[in-house]
């Protein structure tokens, strides 16, 4: 049984030109994979392409916070989970945590610690309308399922240089 039970880990490994100039994965690559994270986790919340088609609106992430911990070499197999903070009528807040694991459909260990991590807070927009616009009441209350606790780093800020 997982550990990751909300939504299904997401499964990457790293590609050559993800490395850069001091031989690990650069820091672009690491949104990127966060952001394939978090495009599974709007099909998960029923935000899917059909959806957007549909309805004119989508998930637009307005702020982010990452912290890389690790360097990640080439070729490293990566799970990322994913948990949702929680919902508002135009928002929402989650979390992505990145792992290096041993084969690319692994899951990380209890022990393991994250390579890196991402909080973000996103707004459901109204694309013809640029502007925000309330979620219909069944992707709200699916983000209500998919709620979990935060990890104890979500919520923290940049230190002061001092």
């Amino acid at each position: 049984m997982s550990q990751f039970t909300s939504i299904p880990l997401l499964h990457r490994t790293v590609r050559p030109e993800w490395i850069d100039y001091n031989g690990h994965m650069s820091e672009a690559f690491y949104v990127l994979a966060f952001g394939h994270a978090t495009d599974a986790l709007m099909i998960e919340a029923g935000l899917h392409s059909g959806y957007r088609e549909s309805t004119g609106c989508s998930l637009y992430t307005v702020e982010s916070h990452i912290r890389y911990l690790r360097d990640v070499p080439e070729g490293a197999h990566l799970a990322i989970r994913t948990r949702v903070l929680g919902a508002a009528a135009k928002k929402a807040r989650f979390t992505h945590e990145m792992y290096v694991v041993p084969d690319a459909s692994a899951e990380p260990g209890p022990d393991d610690a994250p390579v890196a991590t991402t909080e973000l807070l996103a707004v459901h927009v109204d694309q013809q309308a640029g502007r925000a616009a309330a979620f219909p009441d069944a992707i709200r209350a699916r983000f209500g399922e998919l709620t979990e606790a935060a990890p104890d780093w979500a919520g923290r800020s940049i230190a002061a240089v001092g």
